[in-house]
C-alpha cells in the first residue's frame, strides 16, 4: 500500500490552533463568546462548529449573521477522519468575502463511543497542525472540558501549538510538532476472531468470509455493501500495493464488526485519505472512500512494520 510522500511543515503565522481548557458551561461560553467577539470587532467571520447543545449557548450569546456561521457537525463528529475535510468546507463558505476567518471546534468528548474513537479524535488534532499549515491564515479554538478526562488534557496540550488560560493566549509547553507519539498502538484484538490470508483473487472469498460474519450479529443490506466496498478497497490496495497479499480479522466489539487488514506496505503520509480527492487527482481515492462509509477508521503505518487498517461498522441493535 503507497500514498504520496508526507510533507514535513510545522504551524507557522498562517494558521493557529489554540486549545481552550475550561470547566463547566458558564466558562465555555465565557471563553467561546470573548474569542468571538474579537474576531467580529476585528472585521473577521467565524465558523463555530460544536455540539448542539453547546452551540444553542452560544447561540443565545451571539446570533447567527453573515459574519457567524453555526454548522452542523453530527455527521462528522464522530468520525474523525471526515472532519478535515469538514473543516475546508465549512471554511469555503467565507472564502469569498476575503475576511480573515476563526473556527470554534469542539468534539463530543462526553458522547465519545469507544477508547479507539477517542484516540482518533486526539489524532485528528494533532493532524489538523499538518492540514493546513500550507493553506491561507486562520484561526482555529479548541474548547476542551477538563471534566471529560483531565488525565488526556496533557495529550490534547500535545497537539495544540497554543493555550489558551484567563482570556490570554500562550504558548503551549507541551506542544511536540514531531508527535511519534500521536497514534497510540492498536488495542489486541477481541477473541475470538476470524483470519483470512488473502492474495490475488481471493477477493470474492474475503467478501464471503466478511459476509458470513456480519451476518452472524445481524449486519446486512446497505450497511454490509458498504462494508464489502469498503474491505475492497483496502484488500485490493494489499495485493496491489502491500508485497501481493494481506491478512483480514473479523471480530465484534464494542457493539460494532472491526474488520483489520494487515501487508507489508507503508503509507507515507498521515493525511492519505483524510482530504477530499480533486476532480483532476490520480489516485489517493480509496482511503478517502473507506472513511465515508465506515463508522470509524484506524490506520498504522511505519515502514518496518507494514500497514495496519481497521474498518469499524456499528452492528444492529439486538430486538
Amino acid at each position: 500500500m503507497t500514498s504520496s510522500p508526507a510533507t514535513s511543515t510545522t504551524p507557522g503565522t498562517g494558521y493557529r490552533h489554540e486549545l481552550y481548557p475550561y470547566s463547566g458551561r458558564e466558562e465555555f461560553v465565557e471563553g467561546t463568546a470573548s474569542f468571538i467577539q474579537d474576531a467580529l470587532d476585528g472585521g473577521e467571520a467565524v465558523v463555530v462548529a460544536v455540539p448542539h447543545e453547546k452551540a444553542s449557548l452560544l447561540r443565545a450569546e451571539i446570533r447567527e449573521d453573515e459574519a457567524v456561521r453555526y454548522v452542523d457537525t453530527s455527521t462528522v463528529a464522530h468520525h474523525p477522519g471526515r472532519l478535515i475535510g469538514a473543516w475546508q468546507e465549512w471554511l469555503q463558505g467565507h472564502a469569498s468575502d476575503g475576511r480573515p476567518v476563526r473556527g470554534i471546534g469542539e468534539s463530543p468528548w462526553e458522547a465519545v463511543r469507544s477508547q479507539a474513537e477517542a484516540a482518533e479524535l486526539r489524532y485528528h488534532e494533532w493532524l489538523l497542525n499538518k492540514a493546513f499549515a500550507q493553506g491561507p491564515a486562520w484561526w482555529l479554538l479548541c474548547p476542551y472540558d477538563v471534566a471529560y478526562d483531565e488525565a488526556a488534557l496533557r495529550e490534547m496540550a500535545r497537539c495544540h501549538p497554543e493555550m489558551r488560560k484567563d482570556g490570554r493566549t500562550t504558548p503551549c509547553e507541551d506542544y511536540d510538532p514531531q508527535a511519534p507519539y500521536a497514534f497510540g498502538p492498536l488495542t489486541h484484538p477481541c477473541d475470538p476472531y476470524d483470519e483470512f490470508i488473502y492474495t490475488s483473487g481471493d477477493l470474492p472469498a474475503l467478501r464471503e468470509k466478511i459476509a458470513a460474519c456480519a451476518e452472524l450479529h445481524g449486519l446486512a443490506d446497505r450497511r454490509l455493501r458498504e462494508l464489502h466496498l469498503a474491505a475492497t478497497e483496502v484488500a485490493a490496495n494489499s495485493i496491489n500495493h502491500g508485497g501481493g497479499r494481506g491478512v483480514l480479522r473479523v471480530w465484534n466489539e464494542d457493539g460494532r464488526l472491526v474488520c483489520e487488514f494487515r501487508d507489508a506496505g507503508y503509507i507515507a503520509d498521515p493525511l492519505a485519505g483524510r482530504i477530499r480527492p480533486t476532480a483532476t487527482q490520480a489516485g489517493g481515492r480509496g482511503l478517502w472512500l473507506i472513511h465515508q462509509l465506515c463508522d470509524l477508521v484506524e490506520i498504522r503505518s511505519t515502514p518496518a512494520e507494514g500497514t495496519t487498517i481497521r474498518l469499524h461498522t456499528e452492528l444492529p441493535e439486538r430486538q
